[in-house]
């Protein structure tokens, strides 16, 4: 089983390369050619099987939730949404996503570790800072040693 192309998985409408604040295609490109252009993507959709389509939407949302997830700092309400959105095809479409659901649910899975083992490291950083803070500076010899709240966290979220 294979993703459709970009070409039928759909990119960014309204997106053709032009510089910001341009719209429509490429000056090189008429309108008959156009036109051309976009029947063959709707004929490669349309010949392609409405699971496979979904399944490439979530692979992408998974890739946008990963994203956000591996800035610096991680973005965890911007990723937060991308893994619900996620989730909620994944869980709502259960049983109808064919060959990629396992994959998929394997990758929510996933995002979701991820989600809490970073949220987990972000407030201990924050507690150990705040423990620093209130110890005239310093932390205590044993101020932060221990798993602290990831290693509980990732338990309770799967």
């Amino acid at each position: 089983m294979g993703r459709p192309s970009e070409a039928g998985g759909g990119g960014a409408p309204g997106r053709s390369g032009a510089p910001s604040g341009e719209s429509g295609p490429p000056p090189e490109m008429d309108d008959d050619a156009l036109a051309e252009q976009v029947e063959a993507m709707r004929a490669e959709l349309a010949n392609s099987p409405v699971e496979v389509v979904i399944a490439n939407h979530c692979y992408g949302l998974f890739e946008l939730a990963a994203v956000y997830l591996s800035q610096q700092p991680p973005m965890l309400g911007q990723g937060r949404l991308a893994i619900d959105a996620l989730a909620s095809l994944v869980g709502g479409l259960e049983g109808r996503l064919g060959e990629a659901e396992e994959q998929l649910k394997d990758g929510l899975s996933q995002l979701r570790l991820a989600y809490v083992q970073i949220d987990g490291a972000q407030r201990a950083g924050a507690e150990a800072a705040s423990a620093a803070g209130t110890n005239g500076g310093t932390a205590g010899p044993g101020g932060t040693s221990g798993p602290g709240p990831a290693a509980g966290a990732a338990d309770g979220d799967g």
